[in-house]
């Protein structure tokens, strides 16, 4: 491990005795966080009380956070915004964009995207009664489905599920040849891979800030729109916020200035503070050293899982180019099986029907954990310390 992977992991709260590889669904606390939000909520919020909007800035954080996520996804400054949750920036850059392609019908998306943006785009399309229509193709094969007849793709660029990669350059170019637009949801490419949208041309791009991110729990979404879109854009989701003057109570709707449309609602500032910490850690990370590390410490976990556990079968791509920063690995008792690796300390997480899986972030992941981690696993699959009628009962959240 870098020296700077040395630092970073010691600016995280992580509990004695748990190896947490489930940063790809929620990150683990900062130890600056909790003292960023107890800042903000005494002497901000407890002290200025309202006038904080002004003396403390919350009113700009939206787009100061917003400058700060740029770097990460390779966007130029003044066209991220954060705020609002992941839905509601789906919601709006969809909508954006079949504005923006009003003859066409089809919205294209893979049978691999994450379930919540399907339902978005069916909620639209149902709104909207215009005889636009949501088609879903195989991963692989949707080079071979843009034409001239669809207008935006909808992709994420990290499958959910097997950390599949997608090639945005090359998706870009193909969907841009074909006259479609292309929307990018980063939620699980965002602080893992390096990402580059503005050398990618892409149109859109969405994401959450709470996994990769480090955010905490419910912090919020942000938005990217490419600078020669921005100003062609009238919001449909015309929220307070995204008014050019908000504090005129004018009762018409008038879009504000560039990346500022895409506001909503009011800024969460607890939540924000939070991230404001969080991105004060990978102000000192290079993505390009990070995403290096993170492939090395996938490969080495899928080395010793293949070579300890046979029953477990690979789901995610064997070329780490092909992948973001996790791996996937099926079992048929993949959910009991991971409720005892909880048990004893190795935090993963459960997709169905049958998908185990693990996040590598160097920020506070190293090789040591990953040889102690899959110890544990080889542990409980050899000896099939996952059957057991308590692991098997289904919690709320998997």
């Amino acid at each position: 491990m870098s020296d700077i992977f040395q630092k970073t992991k010691s600016l995280f709260d992580l509990p004695d005795g748990i190896l947490y590889l489930d940063g790809n669904s929620l990150g683990p606390l900062p130890i600056a966080a909790a003292a960023r939000v107890e800042a903000v909520m005494k002497a901000e919020w407890g002290q200025m009380l309202i006038t904080g909007w002004n003396k403390a800035g919350w009113m700009a954080q939206p787009n100061a956070v917003g400058d700060r996520l740029a770097r990460l996804i390779g966007a130029q400054s003044g066209h991220v915004v954060v705020g609002d949750t992941l839905s509601i920036k789906v919601y709006q850059a969809l909508d954006a964009a079949l504005q923006l392609r009003p003859d066409r019908k089809v919205i294209l998306s893979d049978s691999g995207n994450f379930p919540s943006d399907l339902y978005i785009a069916q909620g639209l399309i149902q709104a909207l009664n215009q005889g636009h229509e949501l088609r879903l193709v195989a991963p692989e094969d949707l080079h071979n489905h843009i034409t001239e007849e669809v207008a935006v793709t909808l992709i994420t660029q990290v499958d959910y599920r097997t950390g599949r990669l997608h090639d945005m350059c090359s998706i870009t170019e193909t969907a841009h040849q074909n006259g479609a637009l292309c929307i990018w949801d980063l939620a699980h490419s965002a602080g893992a891979i390096e990402v580059e949208l503005a050398k990618a041309k892409a149109d859109f791009a969405v994401g959450c800030t709470y996994k990769y991110l480090n955010g905490g729990p419910g912090s919020p979404g942000f938005i990217y729109v490419a600078p020669h879109l921005i100003d062609n854009i009238e919001p449909t989701l015309s929220g307070w916020l995204g008014h050019a003057a908000p504090f005129a109570f004018a009762q018409g709707y008038e879009p504000g200035n560039g990346i500022d449309r895409m506001r909503v609602g009011t800024p969460p500032v607890l939540a924000l503070a939070s991230l404001e910490a969080a991105l004060d850690v990978w102000d000192m990370v290079d993505m390009a050293e990070l995403r290096a590390q993170s492939i090395a410490l996938s490969q080495l976990f899928i080395a010793e899982i293949e070579n300890k556990c046979p029953m477990l079968k690979l789901g995610s791509p064997r070329d780490p180019n092909k992948r973001g920063s996790q791996v996937a690995f099926h079992f048929q008792e993949g959910y009991a099986a991971m409720q005892a690796l909880i048990e004893r300390g190795v935090i993963g997480d459960f997709r169905a029907p049958d998908t185990m899986r693990f996040g590598f972030t160097p920020l506070y992941i190293d090789q040591q954990d990953v040889r102690a981690a899959t110890d544990i696993i080889a542990d409980v699959m050899q000896n099939r310390l996952w059957d057991a009628d308590a692991y098997k009962i289904r919690a709320a959240v998997t």
